[in-house]
Order: C-alpha cells, then sequence, then structure tokens
C-alpha cells in the first residue's frame, strides 16, 4: 500500500508508474498523484522526507522506481514531474530523463538518460550510446525483443556496456521498453 514519511538524501529518484496512481508527499510542500503515463523525479540532495501510497484502495498499483548515485552531493532538494503521451509513437525513443534542464524530459544530476519506446514486431534499430564509458539497462515492460543474440520478454532485464551500439529488434507488437544509460564509473 505504500510508504509512510521517510528521509532520503543524495539520491536522483526516478519514479514511472504503470498502472494505478501513486500519493506522494514530501517536506519541500509537494503533494502530487502520479499515474501512468507521468514520470516522477526528486532529487534528495541535503535532505528529504516523504511518502508514497497507492491512492486507491481497490485498484492495484504498478511501477518502476529507480535510483541513480547523483554526480553531485548536497544540492539543494528538487521536485519535478512531466506527463507524455501513452500512444508514444511507435518506433520511436522517447527521451524522459536526461542531465540537461533545457533537453527533453526530466533532468537528474548525472550523466543519465532514461527513454521510453513502443515497438511494432519485427522492427529494428541500433541503440547508440550517449558515451563509452556508460552502460545500458533495457528492461522490457509489455512484449518480447531480440537484444543481440538475447531474448527477453516481460519483466526481463540485461545489461549492456564496452560497447558503442547495440542492436535491437522487436519480437511482438506493441512491445514497450525502458532504456536507462547510466556512466560505469563514478
Amino acid at each position: 500500500m505504500g510508504f509512510g514519511q521517510h528521509p532520503h538524501d543524495n539520491m536522483e529518484i526516478i519514479t514511472i508508474p504503470l498502472e494505478g496512481i501513486l500519493e506522494h508527499k514530501d517536506s519541500m510542500g509537494n503533494v502530487s498523484q502520479i499515474k501512468a503515463g507521468e514520470v516522477q523525479v526528486m532529487s534528495a540532495g541535503t535532505g528529504i522526507y516523504h511518502s508514497e501510497h497507492n491512492k486507491s484502495q481497490t485498484e492495484e498499483l504498478k511501477l518502476l522506481q529507480i535510483w541513480v548515485i547523483p554526480n553531485e552531493r548536497n544540492v539543494t532538494p528538487r521536485y519535478g514531474e512531466m506527463q507524455y503521451d501513452l500512444n508514444i509513437k511507435p518506433n520511436q525513443l522517447l527521451q524522459i530523463v536526461s542531465p540537461e534542464e533545457t533537453d527533453e524530459g526530466l533532468w537528474i544530476h548525472q550523466n543519465a538518460w532514461f527513454h521510453l519506446g513502443k515497438f511494432e514486431k519485427d522492427f529494428s534499430f541500433a541503440y547508440n550510446l550517449k558515451s563509452q564509458e556508460n552502460g545500458v539497462y533495457v528492461f522490457v515492460i509489455k512484449g518480447e525483443v531480440l537484444i543481440e543474440q538475447h531474448q527477453l520478454k516481460k519483466r526481463d532485464a540485461i545489461g549492456i556496456w564496452e560497447t558503442n551500439e547495440f542492436l535491437v529488434k522487436s519480437t511482438a507488437d506493441k512491445t514497450k521498453i525502458l532504456f536507462i544509460e547510466v556512466p560505469m564509473k563514478f
């Protein structure tokens, strides 16, 4: 059902609801409800308190929450959220997180990029890393995908590093994937 008020510091926390509604309250005065089609970023920095609960007593809440070590410590805490079109154009990547304030999506204190994509069956493309020092964590939200020679199904994931690019092929219609690109060294 959720977590009561608890502390965090020096962490970038990215929340991506898949189903249901998450209710968020924090010590910065933010009160929000986020649902599928929205992304939340919280830079805990020097420290914050927050709580998270399933807004519904009857509906299930499913979400991804990813914690990223920041490249700068003790920053002023910050909260952000954005909405994106659930009907992401097929066969394209939608950037939802980046290290740049002026870039597409929300920004965090790390050289990291998050992309969502929805792909038609048999669509193939090469994912090009932003830096050879980065790695990519690929998580299949829905459907099936072939990454190089590895077949992944719903809720499967794979980590890829020490390369400039890798091949992705959707092997089922309406495959939905989250790509998380982060530095491999801090």
